[in-house]
């Protein structure tokens, strides 16, 4: 009998070991897959039974928590639709994107600070309300924006910037989403929606300001005549030749002027041959300098970052490595294989406006916990000194004369001085170009950088950077200005 009872307790000591074992497994190792399994349906009423915080423009809620009557007590809310889509992303029962997912420990109550202030739901396990984003937007600036793209049809992006500081102030891609569509609380109608929103053809969950980038055609000229005003052997009043077409070394190839025409005279200034956007004369100073001053001065503006965020992670803007002659030369007018975000081209014409000063792009303006104390509040950051302020006046002096003389008159605006420049980029073999177009205003005084990215020209019937990007720009330099369109 003692011996059967032996056996048994030792059975069961085993069994209990067993059971520890498994316990301490499902809570030490295994606990984060099992909160955030889709399939939990504890953790997902857990999380629906508070209120999300809400995410502002100004005092706009342009994402709220609202009550229900349902098993999940709060559905998210985005009142303006589309509008600001690009930024807040959505909050759905499968996934987040966005702000939403990038201040989610904010949002949700999850943030360690929000806890600490709450000690007693620290001990009880007791999850809060989630704190409030504040984002850096200007909803005037982001509904020019917004207009200006459904304006031009097909797709494209939006980015301004306050160049003082480096804050957002509108980022619009093209065309926009209801994130409505995927707040549902009923799981077949956020599949059924998603998935028609990713066989949509043009991609509206595809954010094209910070997630794509594009060849950015003649914008980066401001890029390689800061690099030619930078190296000391040109100046913006100085003589440079300006043929109809640049040979191309190495190859049998030439580089032509859009037009077909020499620049100017055939000898213009720098600023002349900014002004009328000659690809003949960015070419050559782009092989006189080389490649690796081209490259220095690209990556002093920003590109060649793999990981700037704004929080959004924003896509690598690069200068091609290593480039050889003739492919400097197409680089120079921002072809080959230049790639920029509308976000990075937005930086560029930011960091000339305040002086050649480089300032970090940021959505988020602050952080406040439900009793309003501020949890968070983002320092403007410099990064780096890109040009001279001296340099930066004799490229504003340039761009100016693009708006008042040159091919950026659609930029402008009475009683306000615009800088500019214009980009019309080859998109590849039989695609329409891209339409660019990058300004900020007033020149001697900026508090706007914008980018405007018309993919493929959108429906216009001739492209140009002046004719379809342009009155965009000038409409968001409008909005932010005061002046209303």
């Amino acid at each position: 009998m003692n011996r059967q009872l032996r056996r048994m307790s030792a059975a069961l000591m085993a069994l209990f070991a067993l059971l520890l074992l498994n316990a301490t497994y499902l809570q030490a190792v295994d606990a984060g897959s099992l909160n955030s399994h889709a399939g939990n349906k504890r953790v997902l009423l857990l999380e629906y039974s508070k209120e999300r915080g809400s995410i502002l423009v100004g005092r706009q809620q342009v994402a709220r928590s609202v009550k229900t009557t349902d098993a999940l007590t709060y559905l998210r809310s985005y009142p303006t639709k589309g509008l600001f889509a690009s930024v807040t992303g959505y909050s759905s029962l499968f996934s987040r994107t966005g702000i939403e997912k990038y201040a989610n420990s904010f949002l949700s109550g999850d943030d360690d600070r929000l806890r600490i202030r709450r000690p007693i739901d620290l001990v009880t396990g007791q999850r809060i309300e989630g704190a409030t984003v504040q984002l850096t937007l200007d909803a005037a600036a982001q509904q020019a924006a917004s207009r200006g793209l459904a304006k031009a049809g097909g797709k494209g992006a939006v980015v301004a910037l306050d160049p003082r500081t480096g804050a957002v102030l509108a980022l619009q891609s093209y065309p926009v989403y209801d994130p409505n569509l995927l707040a549902s609380h009923d799981a077949g109608t956020v599949l059924k929606n998603y998935d028609a929103l990713v066989k949509d053809p043009d991609q509206p969950l595809l954010d094209r300001a910070t997630s794509e980038d594009f060849p950015p055609g003649s914008t980066f000229k401001l890029v390689t005549a800061a690099a030619a005003l930078s190296s000391g052997k040109y100046t913006r009043t100085g003589k440079v030749d300006g043929p109809a077409t640049l040979d191309l070394p190495q190859t049998t190839k030439d580089l032509p002027n859009e037009n077909g025409r020499p620049c100017g005279d055939g000898h213009p200034t720098l600023q002349t041959a900014l002004d009328l956007s000659c690809n003949t004369v960015f070419g050559a100073v782009g092989l006189a300098l080389g490649a690796h001053a081209l490259q220095d001065q690209a990556d002093k503006f920003g590109f060649d970052d793999p990981d700037l965020s704004i929080p959004l992670p924003v896509a690598q803007s690069v200068f091609p490595d290593a480039p050889n002659a003739p492919q400097t030369a197409q680089s120079a007018i921002g072809q080959f294989d230049v790639r920029a975000t509308p976000l990075q081209m937005a930086v560029v014409a930011a960091t000339i406006a305040n002086g050649g000063k480089r300032m970090k792009p940021y959505l988020v303006d602050r952080v406040t916990a439900p009793d309003l104390t501020v949890l968070d509040k983002t320092q403007p950051e410099e990064v780096e000194q890109a040009v001279t302020p001296q340099v930066a006046r004799e490229l504003t002096t340039m761009m100016v004369d693009v708006v008042q003389h040159g091919t950026g008159t659609n930029a402008q605006i009475p009683g306000v001085q615009v800088a500019a420049k214009t980009g019309t980029a080859q998109a590849g073999e039989g695609d329409r170009p891209h339409a660019w177009f990058v300004a900020f205003a007033p020149a001697t005084d900026p508090k706007v950088a914008v980018a405007v990215l018309v993919q493929n020209g959108g429906t216009a019937q001739e492209i140009s950077g002046n004719q379809v990007a342009g009155p965009i720009a000038k409409s968001v330099i409008q909005a932010v200005l005061g002046g209303g369109q």
